[in-house]
């Protein structure tokens, strides 16, 4: 109990360097802090299958213990580990197609102004959001789930996927005001870039 209490009150990296000094315990530690999260992160990445996120997620684990002599102190443990996980979600859309697979699958119906009342309560809203994020290309779809949904920073994000914080800049820009088209009756949402 104490041993999980001290362990608790580390940091992210502070683990991971134990994990690198062979600390199963803190390999536990960091699976309990992002193993939720990641299986979430997939389950929104891949379509919506709970086994693939759950596969997945498991994969991301297995792929940090194998690299665990690799982490470089003061590197950002979060940005490290989305690394992983983006890198494996796009091995999977190459090796599976699975963008063709889940865009063929999509409800293609369309939403008519007349259907949607002014004042939608907020699970409204939140299904529509989903409807719109499902219907993005993957990488804006990507983008904003590591932006809006994992909260990582810009920074963050052009280091998991290679590319300068400006062209992650613009393309959140781009992202939003494709969102915002599509939810144009709801005047309020705002997302700051």
């Amino acid at each position: 109990m104490l041993r999980r209490f001290l362990l608790s009150s580390q940091s992210d990296e502070q683990l991971m360097l134990r994990v690198g000094a062979g600390s199963d315990a803190a390999f536990d530690e960091l699976y309990r802090r992002y193993a939720r999260r990641l299986q979430g992160f997939f389950f929104r990445q891949l379509g919506g299958d709970e086994d693939a996120a759950a596969d997945a997620t498991h994969d991301t684990f297995l792929r940090l213990f194998e690299a665990r002599d690799r982490y470089v102190k003061g590197r950002d443990f979060a940005t490290w580990l989305f690394t992983i996980a983006y890198n494996l979600c796009r091995n999977r859309y190459r090796r599976n197609a699975y963008e063709a697979y889940f865009l063929a699958t999509i409800d293609a119906e369309p939403m008519t102004t007349e259907n949607i009342e002014v004042e939608m309560d907020r699970e409204t809203l939140k299904r529509t959001l989903a409807a719109v994020l499902d219907n993005l290309p993957a990488p804006l779809r990507l983008l904003f789930s590591l932006r809006y949904e994992e909260e990582l920073t810009v920074p963050q994000i052009a280091v998991i996927l290679e590319i300068p914080m400006g062209t992650v800049k613009s393309r959140l820009h781009k992202t939003m005001q494709l969102i915002r088209r599509q939810l144009k009756e709801y005047k309020e949402i705002s997302f700051n870039v």
